[in-house]
């Protein structure tokens, strides 16, 4: 049969790109009215009849008959004298139908039709792909390392298809190779053009969240609740966790014994250290959880700037700051307010920028990744401990000193 050449495919579409029947007969039926319309003029009068497990397809033209020489539409209508060469007992006024062989289409009309038919079968194939990543967009995928780019790893899951995990979605500690297994979140998933574009972020704390639902029993089945999670991606991260239940410890059960339940979320993320802390409504009191490993002294809030005073000993206020501010400003991402530390019992004191004609701004920015923005924080610190927690030059810190101790000697 001349029809079977061309469409011979068909059971191997269904059976590559996951098409159920319907689908794919309706895919079938629109790329061939599409060429019968372009053929004809119109498709209207045609019925296409398609087996697609068999690989069969007919294509019957009806027309009515009328008299010789008063066909005006030879697409709806046949002469008489044609009429009878199908059926010699055709009378004018009834309805022929005659079967369209794909060869009358002509041969270029067929590769295009060909060609039209694997356009279709992939676009669906591309709408499956997006509507199936779409519902997982914020949940946890493991796809392998195809190949490596400067600015992206690209990778394939178990069905080929491909997933981008861009370079600022890595982990600044990651490192792939070809063939590696990669866990991350479905981050996004758009249509560009008929192809839908995959992003996986492992810096996203959703990631954090979900490795909390996969690796801790009763945050699946919902005994202990995640209220908030924030991260600085592979170097720390805070996660509020609560539980209705007062039976049920959530951040004992979190970090488990000896940090046993949590250290394969810290390896995931490349050794990130994780804080899990006891939510609460009570902001002065949540300030100071998320403030931990510091202990503070006193809160003052202002509700309506959303900002709080946190006061500290001088030796507590290095911790509260945490290593390059990391702790401070995930303890405001967590709470919701803009923290500011104050040394208690320190009644004279000068931030340091007041001395910014003496000292350059990229000194004391150094200081303050430390934790030290004002005089006596400084001050408070010997010269061999400023040097190895500073990259400053032991000079450039003891021309500090001098300049700051001049302040506090006049």
């Amino acid at each position: 049969m001349e029809n079977l050449a061309l469409i011979e495919s068909f059971s191997e579409f269904k059976d590559d790109k996951f098409i159920d029947r319907v689908t794919l007969m309706a895919i079938l039926e629109e790329v061939f009215r599409s060429a019968l319309k372009k053929k004809f003029g119109s498709d209207d009068n045609f019925d296409i009849i398609i087996n697609p497990d068999k690989g069969d397809l007919e294509i019957w033209r009806n027309r009515v008959v009328v008299e010789d020489g008063e066909v005006e539409d030879p697409n709806e209508e046949i002469s008489l004298t044609e009429a009878r060469k199908i059926e010699p007992d055709f009378e004018v006024g009834e309805d022929v139908s005659e079967e369209v062989k794909l060869i009358d289409l002509g041969r270029r009309a067929i590769l295009a039709l060909r060609q039209n038919l694997i356009s279709k079968i992939h676009e669906h194939d591309n709408t499956t792909i997006y509507k199936q990543f779409k519902d997982l967009e914020g949940e946890i995928y493991t796809a392998e390392v195809h190949h490596i780019r400067h600015k992206a790893v690209i990778l394939l899951d178990d069905e080929g298809n491909e997933i981008i995990l861009p370079k600022e979605k890595q982990i600044p500690s990651d490192f792939f190779r070809k063939g590696d297994n990669v866990r991350g979140i479905i981050e996004s998933v758009e249509l560009k053009g008929n192809k839908p574009t995959i992003i996986m972020s492992r810096t996203s704390p959703t990631f954090l969240e979900q490795l909390f639902f996969q690796e801790i029993p009763e945050v699946f089945d919902g005994l202990i609740t995640i209220k908030k999670a924030v991260r600085i991606p592979g170097e720390k991260a805070k996660v509020a966790v609560d539980s209705y239940d007062d039976r049920i410890d959530p951040v004992g059960a979190c970090v488990g014994m000896k940090g046993s339940r949590i250290h394969g979320i810290v390896r995931e993320l490349g050794n990130e250290n994780i804080d899990v802390i006891n939510w609460t409504n009570n902001a002065q009191l949540m300030i100071t959880r998320a403030l931990s490993p510091a202990k503070v002294s006193s809160v003052k809030l202002n509700e309506e700037k959303k900002t709080a005073q946190v006061y500290l000993k001088p030796e507590e206020v290095s911790k509260a700051i945490g290593r390059g501010g990391h702790n401070i400003r995930l303890a405001g991402q967590l709470t919701g307010y803009e923290i500011d530390v104050f040394r208690e019992g320190v009644e004279e004191d000068v931030e340091l920028t007041e001395f910014s004609d003496e000292i350059e701004s990229w000194v004391i920015e150094e200081f303050k990744k430390i934790g030290l923005d004002t005089a006596r924080s400084v001050l408070e610190h010997d010269l061999n401990d400023l040097t190895k927690r500073t990259d400053l030059e032991e000079e450039t810190i003891m021309d500090v000193i001098r300049i700051l101790k001049e302040e506090f000697e006049d």
